[in-house]
């Protein structure tokens, strides 16, 4: 037996260290948290100083157990949790739970699963800091007590099976607020003025741009018109030398960020990723505010730089943390081993290596020098001056690893506009012939809705949550059916080009998409209400500034300044006082917005939420004749349907043809647009429009189901039809009734009779059923 045993949470990161270290130590997983607050409403008592009851969950009994054993046999028991908060209150609980004692436990933490790192924290142990526990217990306890005292009112006073959180709410309004400027935005056109330029030599063109933009049509064709009869000169020539940084290495929100802009990765896989890397010793801990670097990394950073590039490229950094609330000292995100340009593993943790490899060295870089020239155009008829602008890169320095990626969108105009690469030789006073001068309608933009990686930054920015709290919040907030993460398609829209080509202005009406979203954050109908609901009565729980200072008094509470308990206190005692208010005097919040009057039958519409999501009602529920109602559409909400967009859902189920002579109608369920014909039901393919599809669309659509099951059937029965031997994405399978029965290996599915499916079947359903699915572990 080892004379000692080290507890880490997670199976990989024990297979690393075990590599590491010699036989005298045996290393053992708790598999994350092993005892969590008891789920019913006494696990906090908040009149004994906030007293917590905790549980062994049924899962991890086995884990439990196995470890007390272990424990009682080792001589010193190792403690090597992650080292945040969160990794702190896990060795705390295994130290609780396992009955462990002070002379015989050691507490070691560390940033880089390596083997130097290992040795080095194994050399020196520490003590359960109790500040870092308490904030933790601090977040639970207050979390805990805010889901389980709000989830009850919304339950009550909005919808059943609803929840609230402190974090996710605060998410819930930024999302909400955001789609309301989005909506109340009126966008006003102007017109973009540029011109193409030649010196006169074969080749020398050039773009330019007019900084001012005309509001009215008339103005920016007037000013076409004089260039129409205008010289065109160099008025002055400014040319300068310009550098560009790098950006620090990684934090997890800037992980978070720039993985889900290059990579197209949402929040939770990169964090899922980069749990994978760490616990392999590819990467240091994934969980950090920190910019900075060891002097170890930097060391490593140079070598490598001038080894692959030449010293030239080198020019070290040390990166000051800017968030005012950043947790431990620990180090931003960085390979282990800077040699190391890439790793094995799938693809998704190559890329994500790679990104993090890049960020780290080429934050050591050389600047990026470039010498930029801009060039003001006189024209003889107006005031106004064409600027054109080029930038020759002199030496690439980082830029040679890396460029940092942005939020901005790109103009949805298709036409090739920006600066130019690199300006001809030009001279003062040097005359310029116009090839082309463009005056294009322009709109103005709303503000863009959140993608996962823009309310993290945004998040981050009001000082709302730490690192380990942005994946799991943007999480639970689409989980809970608050925010939908999805593609929409724009509508198309015609804009004005003015061409002076020749000496005359041509006009020419051209079209674009626009407002088509890519993977952004939009709130649902049950979203809005809830939110509209908890600003109203919770003001404190949704408002940024409040939500902000308890991250502050976390942090106060692991730094030792703030006893933990005091300051659940002042939280609890004024929040649960407005629970009670609002249980007591609140009207019940159902989103209920008045369209107007249905002009057949003169009665009310509205639109609301309903057990089963927002819908339009037509007529009162105090009326003899019952009302009519409608679901609203992917991509409708209860804020902005209009009263035509309204009336044009009653207008499903409507018939749309007779084929087989059997009517065809086509509606729209729970489960999305379908056409129903002889009881059966065939789904609309995305981007079909439900009021819109034609006879011939609906017989080809019924056509082709039929032919794709007509593939999928291998064989039927006559002694029962509902018998089928069909062909599934793993093979074929037998479907009986509501089982589905493998085949045999050996067996000819085709040549399968009725008797022998029924005793398969028979011996299927005396097999018991298999616990815990595909993670049930081995035996």
């Amino acid at each position: 037996m080892a004379k000692n045993l080290l507890i880490v949470e997670s199976p990989a990161k024990a297979k690393t260290i075990e590599g590491y270290l010699g036989n005298e130590f045996m290393v053992k997983s708790s598999y994350g948290h092993i005892r969590d607050l008891v789920k019913t409403d006494d696990a906090i008592d908040v009149n004994n100083n906030f007293d917590q009851k905790y549980e062994v969950p049924a899962d991890k009994k086995a884990v439990v157990s196995e470890l007390k054993k272990l424990a009682k046999e080792a001589e010193t028991v190792w403690l090597a949790s992650d080292e945040d908060r969160e990794g702190e209150a896990i060795s705390w609980h295994l130290f609780e739970t396992l009955g462990l004692k002070e002379d015989k436990t050691k507490r070691i933490v560390f940033h880089e699963i390596t083997k130097p790192a290992i040795l080095k924290a194994i050399e020196s142990p520490r003590k359960i800091n109790y500040n870092l526990v308490n904030a933790q217990q601090a977040r639970r306890v207050l979390d805990r007590l805010v889901g389980f005292e709000l989830s009850p009112v919304l339950w009550k006073k909005v919808k059943p099976a609803l929840s609230a959180g402190r974090v996710q709410s605060v998410a819930v309004r930024l999302i909400v607020e955001r789609e309301r400027e989005i909506n109340k935005f009126k966008s006003t056109a102007a017109y973009k003025i540029t011109a193409i330029f030649s010196t006169g030599k074969q080749k020398e063109l050039f773009r330019a741009e007019l900084p001012e933009r005309f509001e009215m049509e008339a103005d920016a064709t007037s000013f076409l018109e004089a260039c129409a009869r205008a010289m065109f000169s160099i008025d002055s020539l400014d040319t300068r030398p310009t550098k560009r940084s790098p950006a620090p290495p990684f934090t997890t929100s800037t992980l978070q960020q720039e993985a889900s802009r290059k990579l197209g990765f949402s929040v939770s896989r990169t964090m899922t990723l980069a749990q994978r890397l760490y616990e392999s010793g590819k990467i240091t801990y994934m969980r950090t505010d920190s910019v900075n670097l060891s002097e170890l990394a930097l060391d490593a950073a140079w070598k490598e730089i001038a080894q692959a590039w030449g010293p030239q490229y080198h020019q070290q950094r040390k990166f000051k943390t800017k968030s005012a609330g950043a947790q431990e000292a620990h180090e931003a995100i960085r390979p282990t081993y800077f040699d190391q340009h890439t790793t094995d593993g799938d693809p998704s943790e190559r890329k994500l290596y790679e990104l993090i490899w890049k960020r780290a060295i080429a934050s050591q870089m050389s600047e990026a020098k470039f010498e930029k020239t801009t060039a003001r155009i006189a024209i003889s008829t107006r005031e106004e001056q064409f600027v054109a602008n080029g930038e020759v890169m002199k030496f690439d320095g980082f830029l040679k690893v890396y460029m940092e990626s942005t939020d901005e969108e790109p103009d949805t105009n298709a036409d090739q506009e920006g600066e130019n690469p690199i300006l001809p030789p030009l001279s003062k006073g040097q005359e310029l012939k116009p090839q082309e001068i463009k005056a294009t309608e322009r709109f103005s933009r709303p503000p863009a809705r959140y993608t996962e990686a823009s309310l993290v930054k945004k998040l981050e920015e009001l000082g709302i949550g730490r690192p380990s709290t942005y994946a799991p919040t943007i999480s639970t907030v689409q989980n809970r059916g608050y925010v939908v993460k999805e593609d929409r398609d724009g509508k198309s829209r015609n804009y004005c080009v003015f061409t002076l080509s020749d000496g005359s202005v041509k006009k020419e009406t051209k079209t674009e998409i626009t407002g088509a979203e890519k993977s952004k954050l939009f709130p649902t109908d049950i979203g809005a209400v809830v939110n509209d609901f908890l600003v109203q009565y919770f003001k404190d729980i949704v408002d940024y500034h409040f939500t902000a200072s308890v991250e502050k008094e976390f942090d106060e509470i692991a730094q030792g300044m703030k006893e933990w308990t005091e300051m659940l206190k002042s939280f609890y005692s004024p929040f649960h006082k407005e629970v009670q208010n609002t249980i007591e005097t609140a009207e019940k919040a159902r989103g209920e917005r008045e369209l107007g009057v249905d002009p057949e039958t003169g009665k009310k519409v509205s639109v609301r939420i309903g057990r089963f999501g927002p819908f339009v009602q037509i007529g009162d529920n105090e009326e003899e004749e019952k009302p009519r109602y409608a679901s609203l559409r992917s991509g409708q909400m209860i804020e902005t349907i209009t009263m035509e967009e309204a009336m044009e859902l009653f207008k499903l189920p409507k018939k749309v043809g007779v084929f087989e002579e059997k009517d065809m109608t086509v509606a729209i369920g729970r489960f999305g647009p379908y056409i129903r014909h002889n009881s059966a039901f065939y789904s609309l393919a995305k981007g079909i429009d439900p009021h819109s599809v034609t006879e011939e669309q609906a017989i080809e659509i019924i056509l082709e189901k039929r032919k794709k099951d007509a593939e999928k059937l291998i064989k039927s029965f006559d002694e029962d039809p509902a018998v089928k031997i069909l062909n599934g994405r793993w093979g074929p399978y037998i479907e009986y009734g509501k089982q589905n029965i493998k085949i045999p290996k050996g067996k000819e599915a085709a040549d399968l009779t009725f008797e022998e499916v029924k005793s398969l079947a028979e011996a299927a359903g005396k097999e018991p059923k298999k616990k815990g699915g595909r993670f049930a572990k081995k035996k």
